[in-house]
Protein backbone atom coordinates (compact mmCIF):
# COMPACT_ATOMS: atom_id res chain seq x y z
CA UNK A 1 0.00 0.00 0.00
CA UNK A 2 1.38 3.57 -1.20
CA UNK A 3 1.95 5.93 1.43
CA UNK A 4 2.71 9.28 -0.19
CA UNK A 5 4.00 10.78 -2.68
CA UNK A 6 7.77 11.66 -2.22
CA UNK A 7 9.58 14.19 -4.36
CA UNK A 8 13.28 14.15 -4.51
CA UNK A 9 15.42 17.41 -6.12
CA UNK A 10 18.91 17.33 -6.83
CA UNK A 11 20.93 17.43 -9.62
CA UNK A 12 23.54 14.56 -8.69
CA UNK A 13 21.65 11.65 -10.53
CA UNK A 14 23.62 8.99 -8.68
CA UNK A 15 22.45 10.11 -5.30
CA UNK A 16 19.18 10.90 -6.34
CA UNK A 17 18.65 7.66 -7.92
CA UNK A 18 19.75 6.18 -4.62
CA UNK A 19 17.23 8.01 -2.27
CA UNK A 20 14.50 7.41 -5.09
CA UNK A 21 15.06 3.35 -4.38
CA UNK A 22 15.75 3.50 -0.61
CA UNK A 23 12.25 5.79 -0.16
CA UNK A 24 10.25 3.20 -2.76
CA UNK A 25 11.71 0.45 -0.78
CA UNK A 26 9.28 1.89 2.23
CA UNK A 27 6.13 2.07 -0.14
CA UNK A 28 6.20 5.58 -0.89
CA UNK A 29 5.44 6.95 -4.29
CA UNK A 30 8.99 8.79 -5.78
CA UNK A 31 9.23 11.40 -8.00
CA UNK A 32 12.33 12.68 -9.55
CA UNK A 33 14.24 16.38 -10.41
CA UNK A 34 17.42 17.68 -11.49
CA UNK A 35 16.84 21.36 -11.25
CA UNK A 36 14.22 23.71 -10.32
CA UNK A 37 12.26 24.00 -13.45
CA UNK A 38 11.72 19.98 -13.41
CA UNK A 39 10.81 20.14 -10.18
CA UNK A 40 7.55 22.71 -10.58
CA UNK A 41 6.58 20.95 -13.35
CA UNK A 42 6.52 17.29 -11.25
CA UNK A 43 4.19 19.18 -8.57
CA UNK A 44 1.67 20.72 -10.74
CA UNK A 45 1.61 17.25 -11.98
CA UNK A 46 1.35 15.36 -9.29
CA UNK A 47 0.21 15.36 -5.71
CA UNK A 48 3.28 15.39 -3.90
CA UNK A 49 3.11 15.50 0.11
CA UNK A 50 6.74 15.94 0.62
CA UNK A 51 9.66 17.34 -1.37
CA UNK A 52 13.01 16.28 -0.49
CA UNK A 53 15.13 18.73 -1.66
CA UNK A 54 19.38 19.42 -1.96
CA UNK A 55 20.14 23.61 -1.24
CA UNK A 56 22.65 23.52 -4.01
CA UNK A 57 20.87 23.32 -7.67
CA UNK A 58 22.10 24.31 -10.89
CA UNK A 59 19.34 26.74 -11.01
CA UNK A 60 18.33 27.76 -7.52
CA UNK A 61 19.03 27.85 -3.77
CA UNK A 62 17.11 25.10 -2.23
CA UNK A 63 16.24 27.71 1.05
CA UNK A 64 14.62 30.41 -1.84
CA UNK A 65 13.04 27.51 -3.48
CA UNK A 66 11.57 26.12 -0.34
CA UNK A 67 10.01 29.61 0.03
CA UNK A 68 8.51 29.39 -3.59
CA UNK A 69 7.47 25.88 -2.64
CA UNK A 70 5.51 26.75 0.42
CA UNK A 71 4.04 29.76 -1.52
CA UNK A 72 2.13 28.23 -3.80
CA UNK A 73 1.56 24.32 -2.11
CA UNK A 74 1.31 25.20 1.36
CA UNK A 75 -0.04 21.90 2.40
CA UNK A 76 3.58 20.32 0.97
CA UNK A 77 6.37 20.06 3.34
CA UNK A 78 10.39 20.40 2.56
CA UNK A 79 13.01 18.82 4.00
CA UNK A 80 16.33 20.18 2.73
CA UNK A 81 19.29 18.60 2.90
CA UNK A 82 23.24 19.73 2.09
CA UNK A 83 26.53 18.31 1.95
CA UNK A 84 27.70 21.77 4.08
CA UNK A 85 25.43 22.67 6.85
CA UNK A 86 25.36 25.49 8.40
CA UNK A 87 23.16 27.34 11.27
CA UNK A 88 22.29 30.49 9.53
CA UNK A 89 20.69 28.50 6.38
CA UNK A 90 19.23 26.13 8.52
CA UNK A 91 17.66 28.96 10.59
CA UNK A 92 16.52 30.62 7.16
CA UNK A 93 15.04 27.21 5.94
CA UNK A 94 13.10 26.67 8.52
CA UNK A 95 11.06 30.67 8.70
CA UNK A 96 10.83 30.33 5.00
CA UNK A 97 8.50 27.28 5.96
CA UNK A 98 10.88 23.77 5.42
CA UNK A 99 10.12 20.79 7.45
CA UNK A 100 13.57 20.32 8.45
CA UNK A 101 17.26 20.90 8.01
CA UNK A 102 19.82 18.65 7.47
CA UNK A 103 23.54 17.29 6.16
CA UNK A 104 24.60 14.73 3.99
CA UNK A 105 26.09 11.66 5.29
CA UNK A 106 25.68 12.64 8.77
CA UNK A 107 22.06 12.18 8.76
CA UNK A 108 21.01 9.76 6.48
CA UNK A 109 19.64 7.34 8.77
CA UNK A 110 17.52 10.14 9.82
CA UNK A 111 16.24 10.65 6.31
CA UNK A 112 13.36 8.05 6.77
CA UNK A 113 12.30 8.37 9.92
CA UNK A 114 11.72 11.98 9.23
CA UNK A 115 10.03 11.88 5.56
CA UNK A 116 7.19 9.51 7.72
CA UNK A 117 7.26 12.50 10.27
CA UNK A 118 6.64 15.21 6.97
CA UNK A 119 4.50 12.73 5.14
CA UNK A 120 2.03 12.65 8.08
CA UNK A 121 2.20 16.23 8.53
CA UNK A 122 1.30 16.48 4.95
CA UNK A 123 -1.78 14.24 4.94
CA UNK A 124 -2.96 15.44 8.07
CA UNK A 125 -3.34 18.73 6.70
CA UNK A 126 -4.89 17.54 4.03
CA UNK A 127 -7.81 15.88 5.51
CA UNK A 128 -7.94 19.16 7.25
CA UNK A 129 -8.61 21.11 4.57
CA UNK A 130 -10.95 18.60 2.83
CA UNK A 131 -13.09 18.43 5.61
CA UNK A 132 -12.96 22.17 6.12
CA UNK A 133 -13.98 22.39 2.78
CA UNK A 134 -17.17 20.12 2.64
CA UNK A 135 -18.03 21.97 6.21
CA UNK A 136 -18.24 25.20 4.60
CA UNK A 137 -19.69 23.80 1.51
CA UNK A 138 -23.22 24.39 0.75
CA UNK A 139 -25.24 22.85 -1.56
CA UNK A 140 -26.09 23.62 -5.09
CA UNK A 141 -28.07 21.21 -7.44
CA UNK A 142 -24.40 19.23 -8.48
CA UNK A 143 -24.74 18.37 -4.63
CA UNK A 144 -27.90 16.43 -6.32
CA UNK A 145 -25.97 12.70 -6.96
CA UNK A 146 -27.39 10.35 -9.84
CA UNK A 147 -28.66 10.38 -13.22
CA UNK A 148 -31.36 8.45 -12.68
CA UNK A 149 -35.22 10.12 -14.69
CA UNK A 150 -36.55 10.02 -11.79
CA UNK A 151 -34.19 12.68 -10.36
CA UNK A 152 -33.51 14.20 -12.98
CA UNK A 153 -36.71 15.45 -13.20
CA UNK A 154 -36.54 16.56 -9.60
CA UNK A 155 -33.96 18.39 -9.91
CA UNK A 156 -35.02 20.37 -13.28
CA UNK A 157 -38.59 21.59 -11.09
CA UNK A 158 -36.20 22.40 -8.57
CA UNK A 159 -33.76 24.67 -11.00
CA UNK A 160 -37.17 26.21 -12.75
CA UNK A 161 -38.87 27.31 -9.50
CA UNK A 162 -35.76 28.15 -7.71
CA UNK A 163 -35.37 31.95 -9.34
CA UNK A 164 -39.05 32.45 -7.78
CA UNK A 165 -40.45 33.58 -4.54
CA UNK A 166 -43.02 30.99 -5.13
CA UNK A 167 -43.27 28.68 -1.88
CA UNK A 168 -42.42 25.14 -2.39
CA UNK A 169 -43.49 21.88 -1.01
CA UNK A 170 -40.99 18.74 -1.17
CA UNK A 171 -42.33 15.37 -0.43
CA UNK A 172 -40.82 12.36 -0.48
CA UNK A 173 -39.94 9.65 2.15
CA UNK A 174 -37.82 9.93 5.55
CA UNK A 175 -34.31 10.29 3.97
CA UNK A 176 -34.71 11.07 0.33
CA UNK A 177 -32.80 14.09 0.61
CA UNK A 178 -35.40 16.59 0.83
CA UNK A 179 -33.30 19.15 3.20
CA UNK A 180 -30.28 18.96 0.09
CA UNK A 181 -32.90 20.04 -2.19
CA UNK A 182 -33.92 22.86 -0.14
CA UNK A 183 -30.89 23.93 0.40
CA UNK A 184 -30.23 24.08 -3.42
CA UNK A 185 -33.03 25.91 -4.21
CA UNK A 186 -32.46 28.54 -1.72
CA UNK A 187 -28.50 29.15 -3.15
CA UNK A 188 -29.87 29.11 -6.79
CA UNK A 189 -32.27 32.21 -5.76
CA UNK A 190 -31.82 35.60 -5.51
CA UNK A 191 -32.24 35.33 -1.91
CA UNK A 192 -29.01 33.36 -1.79
CA UNK A 193 -26.53 35.65 0.01
CA UNK A 194 -29.27 36.20 3.01
CA UNK A 195 -30.23 33.04 5.76
CA UNK A 196 -31.53 29.95 4.99
CA UNK A 197 -33.04 29.25 8.25
CA UNK A 198 -34.18 25.48 9.02
CA UNK A 199 -36.75 23.61 11.30
CA UNK A 200 -37.68 20.41 12.30
CA UNK A 201 -41.55 20.66 12.95
CA UNK A 202 -41.18 17.25 14.65
CA UNK A 203 -38.40 18.04 16.91
CA UNK A 204 -40.58 20.71 19.26
CA UNK A 205 -43.58 20.52 21.59
CA UNK A 206 -46.60 22.73 20.53
CA UNK A 207 -45.40 25.45 22.73
CA UNK A 208 -41.71 25.37 22.06
CA UNK A 209 -42.47 25.26 18.43
CA UNK A 210 -44.33 28.22 18.46
CA UNK A 211 -41.63 30.21 20.33
CA UNK A 212 -39.23 28.74 17.98
CA UNK A 213 -40.76 30.18 14.87
CA UNK A 214 -42.28 33.34 16.44
CA UNK A 215 -39.94 34.29 18.88
CA UNK A 216 -41.45 35.89 22.23
CA UNK A 217 -40.80 38.91 24.43
CA UNK A 218 -39.42 38.82 27.90
CA UNK A 219 -41.67 37.79 30.45
CA UNK A 220 -44.47 36.05 28.12
CA UNK A 221 -44.66 32.90 29.83
CA UNK A 222 -42.61 31.44 32.95
CA UNK A 223 -38.66 30.98 32.28
CA UNK A 224 -38.70 33.57 29.56
CA UNK A 225 -36.11 35.83 31.13
CA UNK A 226 -35.29 37.91 27.70
CA UNK A 227 -36.61 38.97 24.23
CA UNK A 228 -35.95 35.94 21.84
CA UNK A 229 -35.91 36.34 18.45
CA UNK A 230 -37.50 33.58 16.32
CA UNK A 231 -36.93 31.77 13.59
CA UNK A 232 -39.51 34.04 11.28
CA UNK A 233 -37.27 36.63 11.86
CA UNK A 234 -34.07 35.35 11.55
CA UNK A 235 -35.26 34.00 7.94
CA UNK A 236 -35.86 37.94 7.17
CA UNK A 237 -34.89 38.48 3.60
CA UNK A 238 -33.70 34.94 3.28
CA UNK A 239 -35.46 31.43 3.27
CA UNK A 240 -37.32 29.38 5.97
CA UNK A 241 -36.87 25.62 5.79
CA UNK A 242 -39.80 23.68 7.50
CA UNK A 243 -39.31 19.85 7.39
CA UNK A 244 -41.88 17.87 8.61
CA UNK A 245 -44.79 20.54 7.89
CA UNK A 246 -47.18 17.95 8.56
CA UNK A 247 -46.29 17.19 12.49
CA UNK A 248 -47.57 20.67 12.82
CA UNK A 249 -50.09 21.43 15.49
CA UNK A 250 -53.13 22.78 13.69
CA UNK A 251 -52.83 25.95 15.94
CA UNK A 252 -49.41 26.83 14.43
CA UNK A 253 -50.70 25.93 10.94
CA UNK A 254 -53.90 28.71 11.30
CA UNK A 255 -50.89 31.05 12.53
CA UNK A 256 -48.52 30.34 9.76
CA UNK A 257 -51.23 30.59 7.29
CA UNK A 258 -51.52 34.13 8.85
CA UNK A 259 -48.09 35.52 8.21
CA UNK A 260 -47.93 33.82 4.77
CA UNK A 261 -51.04 36.01 3.53
CA UNK A 262 -50.07 39.28 5.51
CA UNK A 263 -46.08 38.87 5.63
CA UNK A 264 -46.31 39.54 9.63
CA UNK A 265 -46.64 38.27 13.14
CA UNK A 266 -47.11 39.17 16.13
CA UNK A 267 -44.69 37.85 18.92
CA UNK A 268 -45.54 36.12 22.02
CA UNK A 269 -46.16 38.54 24.52
CA UNK A 270 -45.88 41.44 22.27
CA UNK A 271 -48.75 43.61 21.12
CA UNK A 272 -47.25 45.01 17.56
CA UNK A 273 -46.62 43.38 14.49
CA UNK A 274 -43.19 42.95 13.47
CA UNK A 275 -43.38 42.74 9.21
CA UNK A 276 -41.32 40.10 7.65
CA UNK A 277 -40.18 38.92 4.09
CA UNK A 278 -38.91 35.34 3.15
CA UNK A 279 -39.32 32.35 1.24
CA UNK A 280 -40.55 29.08 2.55
CA UNK A 281 -40.12 26.17 1.28
CA UNK A 282 -41.77 22.93 3.54
CA UNK A 283 -41.27 19.10 3.39
CA UNK A 284 -43.29 16.38 4.89
CA UNK A 285 -43.05 12.46 4.36
CA UNK A 286 -46.66 12.77 4.63
CA UNK A 287 -49.18 12.79 1.95
CA UNK A 288 -50.64 16.03 2.46
CA UNK A 289 -53.49 15.74 0.65
CA UNK A 290 -55.56 12.99 2.76
CA UNK A 291 -54.16 14.76 5.92
CA UNK A 292 -55.64 17.61 4.91
CA UNK A 293 -59.02 14.85 3.77
CA UNK A 294 -59.10 13.98 7.48
CA UNK A 295 -58.92 17.01 9.14
CA UNK A 296 -55.63 16.44 10.12
CA UNK A 297 -53.72 19.06 8.24
CA UNK A 298 -55.25 22.43 6.95
CA UNK A 299 -56.82 22.45 3.96
CA UNK A 300 -56.12 26.22 3.26
CA UNK A 301 -52.95 26.04 3.88
CA UNK A 302 -51.85 22.79 2.60
CA UNK A 303 -53.18 24.46 -0.97
CA UNK A 304 -51.38 27.78 -0.27
CA UNK A 305 -48.01 25.54 0.48
CA UNK A 306 -48.45 23.16 -2.67
CA UNK A 307 -48.30 26.06 -5.18
CA UNK A 308 -44.92 24.12 -6.59
CA UNK A 309 -44.70 20.16 -5.42
CA UNK A 310 -41.44 18.53 -6.36
CA UNK A 311 -41.87 14.76 -5.32
CA UNK A 312 -38.36 13.00 -4.48
CA UNK A 313 -38.17 9.21 -5.27
CA UNK A 314 -37.42 6.66 -2.44
CA UNK A 315 -34.14 4.66 -3.35
CA UNK A 316 -35.54 2.12 -4.06
CA UNK A 317 -37.26 3.65 -7.22
CA UNK A 318 -33.49 4.52 -8.46
CA UNK A 319 -31.03 1.74 -8.09
CA UNK A 320 -29.16 2.81 -10.59
CA UNK A 321 -27.91 5.44 -8.48
CA UNK A 322 -26.71 3.53 -5.94
CA UNK A 323 -23.38 3.23 -7.29
CA UNK A 324 -22.63 6.80 -7.45
CA UNK A 325 -24.21 7.54 -4.29
CA UNK A 326 -21.81 4.46 -2.96
CA UNK A 327 -18.58 5.91 -4.57
CA UNK A 328 -19.69 9.96 -3.03
CA UNK A 329 -19.82 8.24 0.79
CA UNK A 330 -16.93 5.61 0.74
CA UNK A 331 -14.66 8.94 -0.23
CA UNK A 332 -15.63 10.95 2.45
CA UNK A 333 -16.26 8.57 5.22
CA UNK A 334 -12.41 7.30 3.86
CA UNK A 335 -10.96 10.91 4.61
CA UNK A 336 -13.31 10.99 7.68
CA UNK A 337 -11.69 7.58 9.35
CA UNK A 338 -7.98 8.97 7.65
CA UNK A 339 -7.92 5.31 5.55
CA UNK A 340 -6.89 5.03 2.19
CA UNK A 341 -9.94 5.08 -0.45
CA UNK A 342 -11.12 2.16 -0.53
CA UNK A 343 -12.62 -0.13 -3.32
CA UNK A 344 -16.01 -1.30 -3.73
CA UNK A 345 -16.36 -5.11 -4.41
CA UNK A 346 -18.73 -5.64 -7.26
CA UNK A 347 -20.57 -8.15 -4.94
CA UNK A 348 -20.95 -5.21 -2.36
CA UNK A 349 -22.85 -2.95 -4.70
CA UNK A 350 -24.54 -5.88 -5.70
CA UNK A 351 -26.04 -6.56 -2.28
CA UNK A 352 -26.54 -3.10 -2.04
CA UNK A 353 -28.76 -2.84 -5.20
CA UNK A 354 -30.68 -5.61 -4.18
CA UNK A 355 -31.89 -4.43 -1.07
CA UNK A 356 -34.89 -2.75 0.00
CA UNK A 357 -33.58 0.48 1.41
CA UNK A 358 -36.73 1.80 3.48
CA UNK A 359 -34.64 4.54 5.27
CA UNK A 360 -33.12 5.46 1.96
CA UNK A 361 -30.02 7.33 1.34
CA UNK A 362 -30.10 8.34 4.78
CA UNK A 363 -29.88 4.57 5.23
CA UNK A 364 -27.15 4.10 2.93
CA UNK A 365 -24.86 6.59 4.09
CA UNK A 366 -25.14 5.57 7.60
CA UNK A 367 -24.19 2.08 6.52
CA UNK A 368 -21.79 2.74 4.80
CA UNK A 369 -20.05 4.56 7.33
CA UNK A 370 -20.11 1.66 9.33
CA UNK A 371 -18.51 -0.49 6.48
CA UNK A 372 -15.86 1.91 6.27
CA UNK A 373 -14.98 1.50 10.07
CA UNK A 374 -15.25 -2.00 9.73
CA UNK A 375 -13.31 -2.65 6.91
CA UNK A 376 -9.44 -4.03 7.68
CA UNK A 377 -8.26 -4.24 3.75
CA UNK A 378 -8.51 -1.53 1.02
CA UNK A 379 -11.85 -3.07 -0.45
CA UNK A 380 -15.26 -3.36 1.11
CA UNK A 381 -16.86 -6.97 0.76
CA UNK A 382 -20.59 -8.28 1.39
CA UNK A 383 -19.14 -9.88 5.19
CA UNK A 384 -19.31 -5.77 6.35
CA UNK A 385 -22.68 -5.63 5.74
CA UNK A 386 -25.67 -5.95 8.17
CA UNK A 387 -26.87 -9.85 7.61
CA UNK A 388 -30.40 -8.07 6.58
CA UNK A 389 -28.71 -6.94 3.10
CA UNK A 390 -26.16 -9.97 2.67
CA UNK A 391 -29.30 -11.89 2.80
CA UNK A 392 -32.00 -8.72 1.14
CA UNK A 393 -33.23 -10.21 -2.90
CA UNK A 394 -35.50 -6.87 -3.28
CA UNK A 395 -35.43 -4.62 -6.19
CA UNK A 396 -32.45 -5.34 -8.77
CA UNK A 397 -30.19 -3.31 -11.48
CA UNK A 398 -32.94 -3.81 -14.27
CA UNK A 399 -35.93 -2.79 -12.22
CA UNK A 400 -37.25 -6.27 -11.48
CA UNK A 401 -38.91 -7.11 -8.40
CA UNK A 402 -38.49 -10.11 -6.05
CA UNK A 403 -41.55 -12.38 -5.46
CA UNK A 404 -40.92 -12.22 -1.82
CA UNK A 405 -40.56 -8.36 -1.40
CA UNK A 406 -42.54 -6.06 0.20
CA UNK A 407 -42.80 -3.66 -3.03
CA UNK A 408 -43.91 -7.09 -4.63
CA UNK A 409 -46.88 -7.43 -2.36
CA UNK A 410 -47.75 -3.69 -2.51
CA UNK A 411 -47.92 -3.96 -6.03
CA UNK A 412 -49.96 -6.97 -7.12
CA UNK A 413 -52.52 -5.32 -4.28
CA UNK A 414 -52.85 -2.48 -5.84
CA UNK A 415 -53.06 -4.02 -9.10
CA UNK A 416 -55.76 -6.16 -7.74
CA UNK A 417 -57.69 -2.95 -7.24
CA UNK A 418 -56.84 -1.00 -9.94
CA UNK A 419 -58.79 -4.18 -11.82
CA UNK A 420 -61.38 -4.17 -10.07
CA UNK A 421 -62.09 -0.74 -10.54
CA UNK A 422 -62.21 -1.03 -14.10
CA UNK A 423 -58.97 1.70 -13.91
CA UNK A 424 -61.26 3.96 -11.77
CA UNK A 425 -58.26 5.68 -10.56
CA UNK A 426 -60.35 7.94 -8.18
CA UNK A 427 -61.81 4.96 -6.77
CA UNK A 428 -59.15 2.73 -6.83
CA UNK A 429 -57.71 5.69 -4.42
CA UNK A 430 -60.68 5.32 -1.86
CA UNK A 431 -60.67 1.82 -1.40
CA UNK A 432 -56.90 1.81 -0.56
CA UNK A 433 -57.43 4.79 1.52
CA UNK A 434 -54.70 6.58 0.07
CA UNK A 435 -54.39 10.14 -1.82
CA UNK A 436 -55.00 10.17 -5.54
CA UNK A 437 -51.88 11.81 -5.67
CA UNK A 438 -50.11 8.72 -3.71
CA UNK A 439 -51.80 6.51 -6.15
CA UNK A 440 -50.53 8.35 -9.75
CA UNK A 441 -47.24 7.53 -8.21
CA UNK A 442 -48.10 3.97 -7.36
CA UNK A 443 -49.37 3.50 -10.82
CA UNK A 444 -45.84 4.91 -12.41
CA UNK A 445 -43.72 3.35 -10.08
CA UNK A 446 -45.26 -0.15 -10.56
CA UNK A 447 -45.69 -0.09 -14.49
CA UNK A 448 -49.21 -0.21 -13.50
CA UNK A 449 -51.66 1.06 -17.16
Amino acid sequence: MKKGNILVIDDEEKLRGLFARLISAEGFDVQEARDCKTAFKKLEQNDIDTVLCDVKLPDANGVELTAKIKAQFPLTEVILFTAYGNIPDGVKAIKQGAFDYITKGDDNDKIIPLLYRAVDKALLQKRVRDLEKRVTERFTFDSVIGKSKRILDAVDLAKKVAPNDTAVLITGETGTGKEVFAEAIHEASPRKNKALVALNCSSFSKDLLESELFGHKQGAFTGAGKDKKGLLEEANGGTLFLDEIGEMPLELQAKLLRVLETSEFIKLGDTKTTKINFRLIAATNKDLAVESEEKRFRADLYFRLNVFQIHLPPLRERVKDIEALTSFFVKRFSIKTNKKLLNISKAFLEKLEHYHWVGNIRELRNILERCVILSDSDTLTPDLLPPEIQQASGATKNGHLSAFSLASVEKLHIQKVYNYTKGNKAETARLLEIGIATLYRKLEEFNID
